[in-house]
């Protein structure tokens, strides 16, 4: 079994990963959104897909791996208070993420439809948009969440 020190190490990381991904890719995809340019929005996309596909998810499925193992190799009971709560914040994150990786296929190929047939965006990219956005804000306070949840460690019950 690795060490407790690599594996908060791996945790630290993968929580990095998650948080900084997320942000830069809401970052350059709303700067890019912002152009109303099809093409420059479409190589962004095609670019957030590909961030999303390597980084994002990798460190989705490493992040719950490492903390299980971390709370085994510490003692931590996974019924503690604050790992309860983390992780029904991170099924949280999960349910909005998912659609958010489609929505952003389909930004990305309706952007490309657009640039290639020099017209403008249409209206199902615009409403795809506004809900791609609305998902970020109850993901991103999730993770805000689960991360004061790793930190500070309240102790309390939920059953």
């Amino acid at each position: 079994m690795a060490s407790v020190e690599v594996l908060r190490w791996l945790h630290v990381i993968g929580a990095t990963v998650l948080l900084g991904t997320g942000a830069g890719i809401a970052f350059f995809m709303t700067m890019a959104h912002r152009t109303g340019r099809p093409d420059l929005i479409a190589h962004v996309a095609g670019t957030v897909v590909v961030a999303d596909a390597l980084f994002t998810a990798t460190a989705a499925v490493i992040q719950p791996v490492t903390g299980w193992l971390l709370a085994r190799a510490v003692g931590w009971p996974l019924t503690e208070g604050w790992i309860v709560l983390s992780l029904v914040l991170y099924v949280v994150i999960g349910l909005f993420w998912l659609p958010v990786v489609r929505i952003q296929m389909i930004l990305r190929d309706l952007a490309r439809a657009a640039a290639a047939s020099g017209t403008p965006l249409p209206p199902r990219y615009h409403g795809l948009y506004r809900i791609w956005f609305a998902c970020g804000f109850p993901a991103f306070a999730a993770m805000l969440a689960i991360l004061w949840l790793m930190t500070a460690k309240p102790r309390f019950a939920l059953f």
